[in-house]
């Protein structure tokens, strides 16, 4: 699991297969509950702010689970947080079918939220150790096909299911998956930080929960996510408002969108910089968000699937790149979690607050205000830009 500063690296080790194949299976688990969950929500009488909440709470406790997860991989090492991240997650998911109570639920959603937010800055912590600096867009870039596979079948699979079987069946399954990949990690093995010297340990106290280098992108992901907030809280109900049947196939074209462009856009990132993938997908984000504003028909929302999947990941994979690439091993941990404390941050708030939004006006409308957080993430990332020129040059 050593680097080498050769551009010839070998991608494909066998330890980067392995980690890609366990994010996978942690996703398939994760998404299979993203659209499900809103629903079962519904069913148990909760309002759209409710629903918002679900979404909001789980990533806000994801959020304040980050920072300390990222200390502790630095610390301590990957395998034992994994762990820990793991088991948290599946028994919160068991926990969804004992007791089908709405406040009871929102408290396990809580808990389910640290479980993730755990094991995901784990797992993309030990993929970029896996990873070579040379490639590391591209590397990333097929790290997260593993999700974005996961984003193509799963939410079709739990909305399919719960059709036909209960939501208790569901959950099962869910915690099962988590299940399999403790398991797996128990009897694995990955790299254990590098020490830092007394002297660099001194001057990163101040900073040790969160990577400063690593909070410029992240501020930008805040602003993409928060529109990523409202199409996973809302997408399904608003389809049923407007009468359409099916809507699982928009999560899986969303999906495949995603893994066609972030091997892609991490690639063209490598080569010519963060510009050439960001901008243009902040500007496919933006299409995305109008024309889910006036989308009426199925063949709409997969449209717009198409297109904000392609943004996304464009936007996604270099963002993350820029925030994890060039910091030290000793300091990966910290960088994950800063990036995805902003992923998550925006994920929660565009949840609530378009989730009240939802409530006063509408889901079409509260889509078209959301092309107004893609403005903003384009702002930010302009200005920074000009503030720091190795905001857009520090990965070439």
């Amino acid at each position: 699991m050593h680097e080498k500063s050769n551009n010839n690296i070998q991608l494909w080790t066998k330890n980067f297969i392995i980690i890609t194949l366990l994010n996978f299976l942690i996703f398939f688990s994760f998404q299979m509950l993203q659209p499900t969950l809103p629903i079962y929500v519904k069913e148990l009488g909760g309002t759209d702010s409710v629903v918002g909440l679900v979404t909001g709470i789980f990533t806000v406790s994801a959020l304040i689970a980050r920072p300390f997860a990222g200390k502790t991989l630095d610390k301590i090492g990957r395998k034992p947080v994994f762990i820990i991240g793991l088991a948290i997650f599946a028994a919160s998911v068991l926990a969804y079918s004992w007791l089908p109570i709405i406040g009871l639920i929102l408290f396990f959603r809580l808990i389910h939220g640290f479980g993730w937010g755990i094991s995901n800055t784990a797992v993309n912590t030990i993929a970029s150790d896996n990873i070579p600096k040379s490639r590391f867009g591209e590397g990333m870039g097929y790290f997260s096909l593993a999700s974005s596979l996961a984003m193509a079948i799963a939410p079709a699979v739990g909305l399919s299911y719960i059709t036909k079987y209960s939501f208790s069946n569901l959950f099962l399954i869910a915690s099962a998956l988590i299940i399999t990949v403790l398991l797996l990690v128990a009897f694995s093995e990955y790299t254990k930080p590098k020490k830092t010297s007394e002297a660099t340990a001194k001057t990163s106290t101040k900073d040790s929960l969160y990577e400063k280098s690593s909070i410029r992108p992240s501020i930008v992901i805040f602003f993409v996510c928060t529109t990523y907030g409202a199409v996973v809280s809302f997408i399904s109900l608003y389809a049923t408002e407007k009468g359409i049947e099916n809507i699982g196939l928009f999560f899986t074209v969303y999906a495949v969108s995603l893994l066609v462009s972030r091997p892609v856009f991490g690639h063209i990132n490598d080569r010519f910089g963060p510009d050439f993938s960001v901008i243009p997908g902040l500007i496919m984000l933006f299409i995305a968000m109008l024309l889910l504003w006036q989308a009426s028909v199925l063949i709409m929302f997969l449209l717009v699937g198409c297109i904000y999947g392609i943004g996304f990941g464009a936007v996604q994979a270099t963002i993350q790149t820029m925030a994890v690439a060039h910091v030290p091993t000793q300091r990966r941990g910290a960088a994950n979690a800063t990036f995805f404390t902003g992923f998550d941050s925006g994920i929660g708030f565009g949840s609530i607050i378009f989730g009240m939004i939802a409530s006063a006006l509408g889901y079409s409308n509260m889509y078209m205000l959301a092309s107004a957080a893609i403005v903003i993430a384009f702002i930010f990332y302009v200005l920074l830009a000009k503030k720091s020129k190795s905001f857009t040059t520090d990965i070439k």
